[in-house]
C-alpha cells in the first residue's frame, strides 16, 4: 500500500467497476455483446491514429469509438445492411487502420502490449481521472433516466409508446459504451476488456434479475475480480490483465457450480 501505482491501481479497480458494472448491465440486457466487442477493437484505429499524429492515444481513441458506436447504430438501422455486418466494418476497419498508423509511426515501433492486453499497474493519474468523469457522467445519466434506459433496454416498442425519444436514447448509451471500453483499456486490453463488461453482470445475474440490483451486484463483483487480479498478479508475476479476467471467470464458475453441487448434496 506505500507504492503509489499499487494506490493508483485500487483506485482505478473502484472507477473501473463503476463504470462497467453500470454500462454493462445495459449490455448484457439489450444482448449488445458482439457489438461492444467490435467498437473495443474498432478503438485500436484510434491509438494508431494517436501514436502518428503525435496526440494523446486515448484521447484519439474515444473519438474514434464513439465515431463508430455512432456509425454502427446507424448502419444497424438501414434496411440494407445487417447488424454483425455493419459491426464487422466498424471492427476490421479499426484494427487494419491501427495497424497501418501504427507502423507508419515516426521512429521505433511503439510497443502496444499495454494497450492489447493492459496493465493495471501502470496506469497515471490521467487514466483515474478519465475513469472518474465517466464514472460520474454514467452516475448521474442512469440515476435520472432509469426507467427510460429499463424500457429501451427490455422493449424499444413499448418505450415508444410511451413516448420516449429510443433512438436519441439508444445513441447515447453507445456513446458511453464507447467511452467506457477506452477508459478501461489500460487496465485490462483491448483484447480482454469485453470480459470485464459481461462476466460480472452474468455472474449477478445468477442471484438477481431486476436491474438496479444487477448493477449494484455487478460493481461488488467486478471489484473482487480486480482485486483477486491482483493478488495473483503479485503472487505469480503474471500480466493483470489477464489475472482479473481469470479470476472473474473463477468467481463465475463457483457462483454457478457450487450451488448445484450444493442441491446435489441435499437432495
Amino acid at each position: 500500500m506505500q507504492y503509489t501505482f499499487f494506490q493508483h491501481a485500487l483506485i482505478g479497480s473502484l472507477l473501473a467497476s463503476i463504470v462497467c458494472g453500470i454500462i454493462g448491465t445495459y449490455i448484457v440486457t439489450r444482448r449488445l455483446v458482439f457489438i461492444s466487442g467490435g467498437l473495443t477493437h474498432a478503438s485500436f484505429g484510434g491509438i494508431g491514429l494517436g501514436l502518428y499524429l503525435g496526440i494523446p492515444p486515448i484521447l484519439s481513441a474515444a473519438v474514434f469509438a464513439v465515431l463508430s458506436a455512432f456509425g454502427v447504430e446507424w448502419l444497424s438501422k438501414r434496411k440494407d445492411m445487417r447488424e454483425d455486418s455493419a459491426i464487422a466494418i466498424f471492427w476490421t476497419m479499426g484494427m487494419a487502420l491501427g495497424i497501418i498508423f501504427t507502423f507508419l509511426s515516426p521512429g521505433f515501433a511503439p510497443d502496444l502490449s499495454a494497450y492489447l492486453f493492459g496493465n493495471i499497474l501502470t496506469i497515471t493519474v490521467g487514466d483515474i481521472i478519465l475513469l472518474a468523469v465517466v464514472a460520474l457522467m454514467l452516475s448521474l445519466f442512469f440515476t435520472l433516466y432509469l426507467h427510460p434506459i429499463i424500457h429501451v433496454a427490455f422493449d424499444r416498442e413499448f418505450a415508444r409508446s410511451q413516448g420516449i425519444p429510443v433512438q436519441c436514447f439508444e445513441y447515447l448509451l453507445m456513446m458511453f459504451i464507447a467511452l467506457s471500453i477506452v477508459s478501461c483499456l489500460r487496465m485490462v486490453g483491448i483484447v480482454l476488456v469485453i470480459s470485464l463488461l459481461t462476466i460480472p453482470q452474468m455472474t449477478a445475474n445468477l442471484f438477481t434479475s431486476r436491474f438496479k440490483h444487477i448493477i449494484w451486484l455487478s460493481i461488488l463483483i467486478g471489484y473482487i475480480g480486480c482485486l483477486g487480479g491482483l493478488f495473483i498478479s503479485f503472487h505469480w508475476n503474471v500480466p493483470s490483465g489477464a489475472a482479473i479476467i481469470f479470476f472473474s471467470i473463477l468467481i463465475y464458475a463457483g457462483c454457478k457450480i457450487i450451488p448445484n453441487v450444493w442441491r446435489c448434496i441435499r437432495s
